[in-house]
């Protein structure tokens, strides 16, 4: 009863006070720099770009400066933004991929915080803007983006580093696109998302009743999910940076049980500096079309109903996305303490990828879910890996 009238009474100071994103007292500053005053905090020379997808979705693309044109793409997760490669600061993936010479690009996919905007489309008012799954983030998005940086770099290849739905954008690439397999040199997939069938528990009990939040989602006509200038956000922005509150409730009581608990990586003040860029924005068809992949036990398009799937599909049930035609060099990093992209998930995949050149269990076998993109010592545990397999497959 306490925490529900604390929510509350902070929706209610919201609401009255409007408070903004960079006026709430408990974010440090690296969780109010957005991702280019982050870069040119931590000595990083950088450019911005804006793509245009085939279907009108304007992209917004970092381009971080290395030495060495060897050029390198980052796909984030689900509701976050490419700022989640760089909230360690100079022990972050991008900074460090930078600092060993890499011509470093980060993309941000349709409908976050840096990308909500389209040629014809208002995301404030045109429902069509968030018609999109992971689906379009691989057949437009990262299509786009991908020859965006080779025509720019003169490259005929790209290396690609993904988290979480973000390897699932580039597996939907591959098959809906077979012919860009031959641009990549490596996939990285940091803990990789394709089936779902092993979650921890919570995560699978929303997975079960995705139907119904979907169906709840779409009575408030609530399409957007997660918005960066949400009230949801907002919300978050006061109650998960306040002392102790932000610690047990926040991340303790929410999203450990989801992504996998590892209270030894993820320290408070690191805690507030992410709260200040996260969640980034999705669309609500995305998170249900994670669902239905679990649900249904099956790696496929999204399922509008039998009706509809005739019309668009052809077929009564949504075809199945064949992980065969996925030709490029994939290695697959996993962690035993992951929730979401559960070893036992991964396994299903490896057996049906034609190429994986890699496959590694992360130690200590407490490593969860958010520990591929903000664990303190990631640096050290991780990244010697992902150096190791981008020289291997230059």
């Amino acid at each position: 009863m306490k925490i529900y009238l604390t929510v509350i009474c902070v929706v209610f100071v919201i609401n009255e006070a409007k408070l903004k994103h960079d006026s709430i007292p408990n974010i440090p500053e690296d969780g109010k720099l957005d991702f280019v005053g982050l870069a040119t905090k931590y000595g990083a020379k950088t450019e911005e770009h804006d793509i245009i997808t085939d279907d009108g979705y304007v992209l917004k693309l970092f381009h971080l400066l290395g030495d060495r044109v060897r050029p390198v793409l980052l796909n984030h997760g689900a509701i976050q933004s490419s700022d989640t490669f760089i909230l360690r600061g100079n022990t972050s993936l991008a900074i460090q991929l930078v600092k060993r010479g890499y011509d470093l690009w980060l993309l941000n996919i349709r409908g976050n915080r840096y990308s909500r905007r389209h040629l014809y489309l208002n995301p404030n008012s045109d429902e069509k803007f968030w018609d999109y799954s992971f689906v379009e983030f691989g057949k437009f998005d990262m299509s786009a983006a991908i020859d965006y940086i080779l025509h720019a770099t003169g490259e005929k290849r790209l290396s690609v580093i993904g988290f979480s739905e973000g390897t699932t954008s580039m597996y939907a690439l591959g098959i809906l696109k077979p012919e860009y397999n031959d641009k990549v040199k490596i996939h990285v997939s940091l803990a990789p998302v394709c089936y779902l069938h092993n979650t921890g528990p919570i995560m699978s009990h929303i997975i079960e009743n995705s139907e119904q939040i979907n169906h709840g989602l779409l009575l408030s006509n609530s399409n957007e999910v997660a918005g960066f200038y949400s009230p949801a956000k907002k919300l978050s922005d006061v109650l998960c940076t306040q002392k102790k509150v932000s610690y047990d409730l926040c991340l303790i009581g929410i999203l450990f049980p989801v992504t996998g608990v590892d209270t030894r990586e993820i320290e408070e003040n690191f805690f507030h500096v992410a709260m200040g860029h996260f969640p980034a924005g999705t669309s609500r068809k995305n998170l249900y079309h994670l669902g239905q992949i679990g649900v249904r036990r099956v790696f496929a398009h999204f399922d509008y109903g039998s009706k509809r799937n005739k019309a668009v599909y052809g077929t009564d049930t949504p075809p199945k996305l064949d992980l065969t035609k996925i030709t490029m060099k994939t290695a697959l990093i996993v962690g035993k303490g992951d929730r979401i992209s559960s070893v036992r998930d991964v396994n299903l995949l490896k057996k049906e990828l034609p190429n994986v050149v890699k496959y590694v269990v992360m130690k200590p076998d407490y490593f969860g879910h958010l520990n591929f993109v903000w664990g303190k010592n990631t640096h050290k545990l991780m990244f010697p890996i992902i150096f190791k397999l981008l020289e291997e497959y230059q």
